[in-house]
């Protein structure tokens, strides 16, 4: 996927340092969220305005009829988008305000990686998407979501100041 043109005007000017220990401290802010322990999941950013999730889907998130529940593919897909989004903004936490996603293939076990992609939006509003790759390389589902600055400082949220030092 290539980025916007709008990617080119860093938040974070041009300094690398500072971009890289965002990103790493988004990471540890996932990993430090209480639901995350629930899954089996880990983020990974790569740049500004993407994000990667690699979970595993286990019978504890099956419906009835033996594969991953809806909330499962929500989640993945929402965090995915989110953290895109939140590559950009350095300040604070941003919040979901809507999301739209699309199931186009069941899955009951194994890996499944979400994909997440900023899309648009640079001050107070924010759209990103992303979708969900199975083992076989299948998109599984697929996401859109708006996300809007939140009075929340990054810097206040202890997994986030944890990595920062």
């Amino acid at each position: 996927m290539t980025p916007p043109d709008e990617l080119d005007r860093d938040p974070l000017g041009s300094d690398a340092a500072a971009a890289e220990t965002h990103y790493r401290a988004l990471e540890a802010l996932y990993a430090s969220a209480p639901v995350n322990s629930l899954f089996q999941s880990k983020l990974e950013i790569a740049g500004r305005g993407s994000s990667r999730l690699v979970f595993e889907v286990t019978e504890e998130s099956f419906h009835a009829a033996g594969a991953a529940h809806g909330t499962i593919y929500f989640k993945m897909l929402d965090d995915a988008a989110f953290y895109a989004a939140n590559t950009l903004v350095s300040d604070r936490f941003l919040l979901t305000t809507s999301f739209n996603l699309h199931f186009t293939k069941p899955v009951r076990q194994g890996q499944v990686v979400a994909e997440g992609r900023w899309i648009s939006g640079r001050r107070r509003v924010f759209v990103a998407e992303s979708r969900l790759i199975d083992a076989e390389g299948d998109e599984i589902g697929r996401g859109t979501g708006t996300f809007m600055r939140s009075h929340i400082a990054l810097s206040g949220l202890p997994g986030y100041q944890a990595h920062r030092g």
